[in-house]
């Protein structure tokens, strides 16, 4: 690339910065990146520079810095929301329901954009609800939502970023989150806590610490932007199976809620009611292609009374339904019903 095209690429990086609205400050540092560049790149400098600095400048440029999502503050629908998503554990329900509670007369009667309340921790074994209640604080609040997951965190760079002057460099977990859903107060679901590598956890608690922390996540820093970002009106939500690995001073900034395990009553109601007309849904079948009887749901649940959450029977109906669409396709019926004679034709 020769200088006339090296300097018509920094054209287009000027014209991009110049397209948002940024923070006067970071405005500035990124007109002086530029500046620099463009000085260099007269004088025969090397390409790579140029690189990232308009890597950097997209960056900056598709970040939410001030766009963000009006919440629905409304009890009621929110009650909707969780109701839709979850059989029983009402006790839980109604802990959250008086989370969101706070929160709404904070914004209304305090004006706090930002919140300050602990954020929730839902503990519990795996197929309990923990996910699905997160997303639901999301429907209700008509936010955003994104989950970032812990398990298997190698480093606290994955979280807070890289310098951008290193090679292959990029922001961390949490500001790619943001730029994905375009919202600086999404719902962020900080997924898996305990699963942290045991090499790594003690510095990926302290940046956990920084994100919870309302005293100091209004001006989080990530490495490759270099720039304080305003997480102060983000609400996060945490998952664990248990607390074990979790360090006091995060469980200080968390208040934990504990699933319980469903009987084999709450899991046939919840595979009857919430699971199968999902599945049915997403495959694209009807009701009328697929129909269980009363008395197969027990053969369904029964060898799985031991596990406390409905992963397996999920699994278990999600087999039973592709079978039932590869039976469709395939041109050998176009209505089935499972029983408790033919339930093992679809279940392996």
């Amino acid at each position: 690339m020769d200088t006339q095209n090296s300097l018509s690429e920094i054209d287009k990086i000027k014209v991009q910065l110049q397209s948002v609205q940024l923070p006067a400050n970071l405005l500035e540092k990124a007109q002086h990146q530029i500046d620099r560049i463009t000085f260099a790149m007269k004088y025969g400098g090397n390409l790579s520079q140029m690189d990232i600095t308009a890597k950097y400048i997209d960056w900056i440029t598709h970040l939410p810095w001030e766009t963000k999502t009006i919440d629905q503050l409304d009890v009621a629908k929110a009650k909707v929301a969780l109701d839709q998503y979850h059989f029983g554990l009402e006790k839980i329900k109604e802990r959250v329901l008086e989370y969101l509670s706070v929160l709404i007369l904070q914004k209304q009667n305090l004006h706090h954009e930002a919140f300050h309340a602990p954020s929730l921790f839902f503990v519990g074994l795996a197929g309990t609800g923990k996910t699905t209640f997160a997303k639901s604080i999301a429907d209700a609040l008509g936010r955003k939502f994104i989950r970032i997951p812990f398990g298997g965190l190698s480093s606290a760079l994955d979280l807070r970023g890289q310098s951008k002057t290193a090679p292959e460099a990029e922001p961390g977990a949490m500001i790619r989150a943001l730029r994905r859903c375009g919202s600086k107060n999404p719902v962020v679901l900080l997924d898996e806590l305990d699963r942290i590598t045991p090499e790594t956890r003690a510095e990926i608690m302290g940046v956990l610490i920084e994100l919870l922390d309302p005293e100091q996540n209004s001006s989080f820093i990530d490495y490759f932007i270099d720039y304080p970002f305003d997480l102060s009106q983000v609400l996060f939500v945490a998952t664990a199976n248990n607390t074990n690995n979790i360090s006091t001073a995060v469980l200080d900034r968390l208040e934990v809620i504990q699933m319980p395990s469903y009987n084999d009553e709450e899991k046939i109601h919840i595979g009857k009611f919430f699971v199968l007309p999902r599945y049915i849904k997403d495959t694209g079948l009807t009701t009328q292609n697929l129909t269980f009887t009363e008395g197969v749901w027990n053969k369904l649940v029964r060898p799985l009374g031991f596990e406390p959450g409905i992963r397996s029977l999920e699994r278990v109906i999600e087999e039973i339904v592709r079978k039932v669409s590869l039976k469709i396709v395939s041109g050998q019926g176009t209505t089935f019903e499972i029983n408790e004679n033919n339930y093992r034709e679809f279940v392996n």
